[in-house]
């Protein structure tokens, strides 16, 4: 297997990475102060623009991506507006190194807001008490597992308590939001979210150099904020660039204006899907496969090495044939549980992880040697001392993981969680899951981070889940919507993305992790007291129905089965995982021994998530476009090009911000884009 790039001569693409440029300490110094207090209050602006936008608007979800919308629109406000500075004084104008500070602070505003925390956290904690019934009995099953800290609500007592009630229903005239009940779980969920953040943000410290510099990771998300902060010869300087951005967004500008005006004609990006056009067994079988257009993740495919685009879309159709086939032998396809996919993708998908996160560390050995060594102040003989500026020194780091990762798992285990599980299942989250799907991120450039298993399906692999017990399986019925299912919105690959864009316009690493820290505090509060508020007001019943009413159910509806006794154990569970070590060991094996083997083993891993089901299409057009200009035009077409296609991805991202805003103030109808 290898993820590794520079293992062999990859297709053409433009520069890993923007080249370090430090500039003058007393140039970049004085401006820090100003820099922070304009990137709080864009944290806090953001905050409020993904929050209604996403819950009350509902038809765009501007936040939640790797490269959220919300950020690239406001960031292209704020660079126009600069701009209008500078010619007024170059005191005034904000030089890079303050826009990347304001820049990486609202993107982690954007996450915390969005799916990486508050939209997932906060109906949760009400969910169990307002949607109990006689039916699902779910009161008798967790309410006596459930810690009074844990939730606004009281446990002992009967449920459709108020405080639940009012969330989902809306506030009566005179009463006010009660937070004097949600401040103790806030708190609580709150040193939960400190430390898991606290574990990305050490992980990035350590990962940031072998990724960056000795693997040379080309990090295509950071490629468009960088081409936007550049003084001179950057995107706003290029034609090519402005038809890129008048291209989608002329689209989205005339989609908005269909939405508002139905006579406007409409230009159709989505609601065709395959399944339409196949109906008869044992074609119908095939799971969900829609298509959506996309400029924005086309235009970011763009970057990527051939092979890649190519082995994206290919193992995603490459799964497709796997349920038309099983299905032509009758086989039974049962869904993976609380997501997308098969079980028989599903399992797969596990074993392809194992290989490749193991292949990861192993890579990443000396590595992590040489920092194990410094951290603890032996190093080997011969070897030179470190001068690197890291995040965190070494030592740091490494202390900072392990005491984070503890008290993450103490969080549990007070929950009522088995102390081994607790350190199975955050292990498995932080070291597999979520490092993976960063570094799909950084190599793949993938707008949106999704799996296709939870840490607890890797128990089911050898035990039926009733054997965890009732309090474990109340603590997973929380844990697993709030951190191990949706991972879109994941802070450590903000972290990382950050600390690129910072050394291309040489910003200070430590500086830039204090501003890591205050973004996140700042976040933290806004987007919670404001997502708090919201429901109270508008009633979460007739908001988000994702966040109100599914992910915020999921949980708890696939923990009642094995509470009440149902325990399904599917043994063939087994053996797809073990296929999909082995063919993962095939791809690996194939890709290090043949140079034109096109097989690239991170989109099978891939293949059965969420993330290829929006953009296999994009994925799709993107390989064949970039094909064709490389064979026909060469490289320096695909130079030349390349301004034009991340002009797409801004057009589509800032109209992205318009239309939230606009339907905002003026409570008219917006178009829906094509990353749900």
């Amino acid at each position: 297997m290898k993820v590794d790039p520079e293992a062999k001569p990859r297709a053409a693409s433009p520069a890993d990475a923007p080249p370090r440029a430090p500039l003058p300490p007393e140039e970049t110094a004085p401006r820090m102060g100003r820099a922070v207090f304009i990137g709080i209050l864009a944290v806090v602006a953001v905050c409020l623009i993904v929050g209604y936008a996403e819950l009350v608007i509902t038809y765009i979800q501007i936040g939640i991506l790797q490269l959220p919308p919300v950020v690239v629109g406001a960031f292209l406000l704020l660079i126009i507006t600069n701009s209008g500075l500078g010619r007024v004084s170059q005191r005034l104008k904000l030089r890079p190194q303050e826009l990347t500070i304001i820049y990486s602070m609202m993107l982690l505003g954007a996450m915390v807001a969005s799916r990486g925390l508050m939209e997932k956290v906060l109906p949760l904690l009400v969910s169990a008490d307002y949607f109990a019934n006689d039916s699902n009995q779910w009161q008798r099953h967790y309410f006596p597992n459930i810690k009074s800290w844990l939730v606004p609500f009281d446990p002992t007592k009967s449920s459709g308590q108020w405080v639940s009630k009012r969330f989902f229903e809306g506030l009566r005239y005179g009463e006010a939001v009660p937070w004097g009940l949600w401040m103790k779980p806030l708190i609580a969920w709150g040193i939960l979210a400190l430390a898991v953040f606290g574990i990305f943000f050490c992980m990035a410290a350590l990962l940031r150099r072998q990724w960056a510099d000795n693997e040379r990771l080309s990090f295509p998300l950071v490629q468009l904020p960088f081409e936007m902060v550049r003084e001179e010869a950057g995107l706003f300087n290029k034609p090519i660039a402005w038809m890129g951005i008048a291209t989608s967004g002329t689209i989205f500008l005339i989609r908005g204006l269909h939405a508002w005006y139905p006579s406007v004609p409409n230009i159709p990006l989505e609601g065709w899907t395959l399944n339409q056009s196949f109906v008869t067994l044992p074609w119908s079988a095939m799971f969900y496969t829609p298509v959506f257009v996309s400029f924005a993740a086309i235009g970011f495919f763009y970057l990527l090495p051939t092979e890649l685009l190519f082995a994206l879309w290919f193992f995603f159709l490459f799964a497709r044939f796997q349920d038309v086939f099983f299905a032509s032998f009758g086989m039974e396809m049962e869904t993976m549980p609380l997501y997308p996919t098969y079980k028989h993708i599903g399992y797969q998908v596990m074993g392809a992880y194992l290989v490749l996160v193991a292949y990861l560390l192993y890579s990443s050995m000396p590595y992590f040697k040489s920092v194990l060594r410094r951290a603890f102040g032996r190093r080997a003989p011969g070897e030179a001392p470190d001068t690197t500026e890291e995040m965190l020194p070494p030592r740091a780091a490494v202390y900072g993981l392990l005491f984070c990762f503890t008290v993450a798992v103490l969080w549990a285990v007070a929950a009522g969680m088995t102390p081994w599980i607790a350190v199975a299942v955050f292990a498995i989250y932080a070291f597999a899951i979520a490092l993976l799907m960063a570094r799909s991120t950084a190599e793949a450039g993938l707008l949106m981070t999704e799996t296709s298993f939870r840490p607890s399906d890797v128990y089911r692999l050898f035990a039926p889940t009733n054997l965890m017990g009732h309090a474990n399986m109340t603590v997973l019925a929380f844990l697993d919507p709030a951190l191990f299912r949706d991972y879109r919105g994941l802070v450590l690959t903000g972290f990382l993305d950050g600390l690129k864009l910072g050394d291309g316009v040489g910003l200070s690493r430590r500086k830039l992790g204090v501003v890591f820290v205050i973004a996140l505090l700042v976040a933290l509060v806004t987007a919670g007291a404001f997502e708090l508020w919201l429901p109270y007001r508008n009633g979460g019943i007739t908001m988000y129905g994702y966040v109100y009413q599914a992910n915020n159910q999921w949980g708890f509806q696939d923990y009642a089965g094995p509470m009440a006794g149902r325990v399904p154990f599917d043994w063939t569970n087994k053996i797809w995982f073990a296929v999909g070590i082995l063919f993962t060991l095939f791809l690996s094996f194939m890709r290090t021994r043949f140079f034109w083997w096109p097989f690239h083993p991170l989109g099978y891993a891939l293949s059965g998530s969420w993330t290829m089901i929006v953009f296999w299409f994009p994925c799709l057009i993107a390989w064949m476009l970039k094909a064709m200009i490389l064979r026909y035009g060469g490289m320096r077409t695909y130079v030349r090009l390349r301004p034009y296609f991340l002009g797409l991805a801004l057009g589509e991202f800032g109209m992205a911000v318009i239309w939230a805003v606009v339907s905002w103030v003026w409570n008219v109808p917006a178009p829906s884009f094509p990353w749900p």
